[in-house]
C-alpha cells in the first residue's frame, strides 16, 4: 500500500497531521507513507520512522498552472492508493483528484465530492482531553482503522548528533542544565496579532526569573532582533543577569536540538509550543484571543502543559463578538487579559511542575 498525506500550512498544523502518518505506519508497516507540506515545514518531519518520503510543495508549483499540472502528473505517477489532504486547498484538490487513488480523503465542505469519495465533517464542539485539533485529524483515519486510537500525541525526532551539537552550543554559553533551569521564551508570534504585547512579556519574564531563578533564552531569528531587543530592554537589570541573549539558532534542527534540552517554553501559542509538546518539553501558553482554544489546547489534561486565553477569563467577550471581529481588533482585547491574574496562573504552573518533577 502506498499513502500520501498532504498538509499545508504552518508547523503547528504539519506537525500535528503526523499522527496520521504514526498510525497508518502502526496498523500497515509495510505500507510507504508520504507527506507533501511546504518547504518551511520539512524539518519537524526529518527521521520519523513513519515518514518515508518528504514531498515539498513549493510556490513556484503552487503559482504556475503548468508547473502545477507537471507535479501532479508526477504524483500520479507515484500510483497511491490512498491520498488524505488534512486541509484542502485548490492545488491539492487537483493534486488528489488525478492522483488515481482509491481512497480520497478529507474534510466535507460545499465542494469536496467534487474531489474526494471520503468525507467527514470536522468536529465544532466535543469533549477531548486531547484538543479539537488532534479529534478532526483523527477522523480522517476512518477509512483505514476501525479501533480506538490512543496514539495521539506528534512527535519529533532527533538525532543523537543534533543533540550533542545542542549540549555543546549550551556548554560554550557556560550553561550548565543540570544545575540552573533553563527556559526558552516564545516572545513573538508567527504573526503580529499572534504577538502578546512585548512589554507585558517583559513583566512575564521578570516575574519568572523572580520565581524560578532560571536562565532564559529567546527564540527569535536575527530580521527579529530588534523587537527581541525591546522585550530584553524592558526587563529589569536584575533579569537580564540571567537573559542569554545572544544564544539562538537560525535554522530549525537546531533550534529544535536547543529547544529538547529546555526544562519549560512560555510565550505565545503557535509552532514553538507544539513542537516543545512534540519534544516533551513542558509549555505555558498564551493565546492571541482570535484563536479557537478548543481547537488548539492540546493535552492540557497533563500537569506540564497549560495556557491562558481570553475566552477562559472573559466568556461574555465571545458572546457578543464574533471570532473575526476579535481578530480585527486584536491588541484591544490583549489588554483585557489582566496581568496580574496571568501570573498568579503562572505560579500556579511552576508549582504544579515542581511537584510533578519530585
Amino acid at each position: 500500500m502506498r499513502i500520501l498525506v498532504i498538509q499545508q500550512k504552518r508547523i503547528g498544523d504539519v506537525l500535528t497531521s503526523t499522527i496520521i502518518c504514526n498510525n497508518l505506519k502502526t496498523k500497515f508497516p509495510e505500507a510507504a507513507i508520504d507527506y507533501m507540506c511546504y518547504p518551511n515545514s520539512v524539518d519537524v518531519l526529518k527521521e520519523n520512522p513513519n515518514i518515508d518520503t518528504i514531498i515539498p510543495l513549493t510556490n513556484k508549483v503552487r503559482k504556475s498552472i503548468p508547473s502545477l499540472f507537471k507535479f501532479i502528473f508526477q504524483i500520479r505517477r507515484k500510483k497511491y492508493d490512498a491520498v488524505i489532504d488534512v486541509y484542502s486547498k485548490l492545488e491539492t484538490n487537483l493534486i488528489t483528484l488525478f492522483s488515481g487513488a482509491k481512497y480520497k480523503v478529507s474534510y466535507r465542505k460545499w465542494y469536496t465530492k467534487i474531489f474526494y469519495n471520503y468525507t467527514y465533517e470536522r468536529f465544532d464542539a466535543v469533549e477531548s482531553e486531547h484538543g479539537l485539533a488532534i479529534e478532526n485529524r483523527l477522523l480522517l483515519l476512518k477509512p483505514f482503522i476501525s479501533e480506538k486510537i490512543t496514539d495521539v500525541k506528534p512527535k519529533i525526532f532527533l538525532k543523537d548528533s543534533e543533540i550533542e551539537e545542542a549540549k555543546n552550543l549550551l556548554k560554550k554559553y557556560n550553561i550548565q542544565t543540570e544545575e540552573t533551569p533553563l527556559i526558552m521564551f516564545g516572545i513573538l508570534g508567527s504573526e503580529v496579532y499572534k504577538t502578546y504585547p512585548l512589554e507585558g512579556m517583559a513583566k512575564i519574564i521578570d516575574f519568572t526569573v523572580a520565581k524560578t531563578n532560571a536562565k532564559i533564552i529567546f527564540n527569535y531569528i536575527p530580521d527579529q532582533k530588534e523587537l527581541a531587543l525591546e522585550v530584553y530592554n524592558n526587563c529589569s537589570e536584575a533579569t537580564k543577569k540571567h537573559i542569554i541573549f545572544d544564544l539562538y539558532c537560525t535554522e530549525l534542527r537546531p533550534f529544535l536540538a536547543l529547544l529538547s534540552q529546555c526544562d519549560m517554553l512560555i510565550g505565545n501559542e503557535g509552532g514553538a509550543v507544539n513542537m516543545a509538546k512534540a519534544l516533551d518539553i513542558p509549555t505555558f501558553s498564551i493565546f492571541t484571543p482570535s484563536v479557537r482554544k478548543e481547537t488548539w489546547q492540546l493535552f492540557e489534561n497533563e500537569a506540564k502543559h497549560s495556557s491562558i486565553h481570553l475566552k477562559d477569563l472573559k466568556p461574555e467577550i465571545y458572546e457578543q463578538h464574533t471570532e473575526q471581529y476579535i481578530k480585527e481588533h486584536t491588541f484591544e482585547y490583549y489588554a483585557e487579559y489582566p496581568l496580574e491574574l496571568m501570573l498568579e496562573k503562572l505560579e500556579t504552573y511552576f508549582q504544579e511542575y515542581k511537584n510533578e518533577e519530585q
